[in-house]
């Protein structure tokens, strides 16, 4: 429990009429918490895409908020890719994400926001943590190489808002999602996680008639995937229901192998030829599986399936694939 103007605070249901923003509606993650919020009855939604707020910019982003004075914040905007991505800039995804994270929560403080959620990812845990991994792993060992910047720059974030609630009594918190996908995912070649890449590549191949695919590495690492959703369903579960300085991991709880992933994406699409994998490639962690009881004990657990979720994101990815990037 924080203390709020030297008054204690305690979660509970949100004022669907208070402003609230969503820094980053349009991404995977952002785009899912905008539907869970409209169909829970909020009426006073704001969102600004990056051509119209550059969360980078300092001055813009005080300005903004100092405009909108939201009384609740979702901070879901950040510079995200696959390994490849990760790998080939790290620089970016460190500078860009330490500024639009350090932009975001400052002005929040500034302009007393009362309820904010910071969004991480499941790659600021040690390469070699506890399998399931509890929230206690956080810097407690060496991250994995290909995106280390990146984890950074998330811990950094979940070390901002704890010390926004220890400097200013602020009931602000953390998430920290598995694997996500769905609507509005990254589908470039290029730039997107392996479950948008496998997706865009086995649907592409099912379409040309192609006899193989290639993927990266072995194919043996194991992840946990979580549908955009069932995060979104989950963020204002914890925002209404949570108070405390340790982020939560969110997730299903289970993991399958990339060669399963992909073997159940090609039969999704119809992809019936060969699969081969490109063993010179890196694999990355080998295994990444979130604890999630802390979550299941504050009354929540994932209800969209892996097999459901990727039948949905492929039919979302073959309605809008004349207009996505890459």
């Amino acid at each position: 429990m924080t203390a709020v103007d030297g008054v204690d605070f305690s979660p509970g249901p949100l004022d669907r009429d208070a402003t609230f923003y969503v820094a980053g509606h349009r991404g995977l993650v952002g785009s899912a918490i905008v539907r869970r919020l409209e169909g829970a009855g909020f009426t006073n939604i704001v969102g600004r895409s990056s051509a119209e707020l550059d969360l980078k910019d300092r001055d813009a982003t005080f300005a903004f908020m100092r405009e909108v004075q939201p009384r609740y914040v979702v901070l879901a905007a950040a510079k995200v890719g696959g390994i490849m991505a990760n790998s080939t800039y790290p620089v970016d995804f460190l500078s860009d994400n330490m500024r639009i994270q350090t932009n975001v929560l400052d002005a929040a403080l500034e302009t007393d926001v009362d309820r904010l959620l910071f969004l991480g990812s499941s790659c600021i845990y040690p390469k070699f943590a506890p399998q399931p991994i509890p929230e206690d792993s956080l810097l407690t060992g060496h991250l994995e190489p290909t995106n280390d910047a990146y984890a950074i720059a998330k811990i950094a974030g979940i070390l901002h808002v704890q010390a926004a609630r220890r400097q200013y009594g602020r009931p602000w918190i953390s998430a920290m999602p598995t694997n996500l996908y769905g609507p509005n995912d990254n589908f470039s070649p290029k730039g997107s996680h392996v479950l948008p890449a496998l997706i865009r590549r086995y649907d592409e191949a099912a379409q040309s008639g192609a006899g193989s695919v290639t993927n990266w590495g072995t194919g043996s690492p194991r992840r946990e995937f979580l549908h955009s959703d069932d995060m979104a369903d989950a963020c204002l579960h914890l925002m209404e229901n949570y108070d405390g300085p340790s982020q939560v991991n969110v997730g299903t709880g289970t993991d399958v192998t990339i060669k399963e992933i992909a073997e159940t994406i090609a039969g999704v699409v119809g992809y019936e030829g060969e699969t081969e994998w490109d063993t010179s490639k890196p694999d990355g962690t080998p295994q990444k599986l979130l604890d999630v009881s802390m979550l299941a004990n504050l009354g929540w657990t994932s209800q969209i399936s892996l097999e459901e979720g990727l039948r949905r994101t492929v039919a979302w990815y073959h309605e809008n694939a004349a207009r996505l990037r890459g």
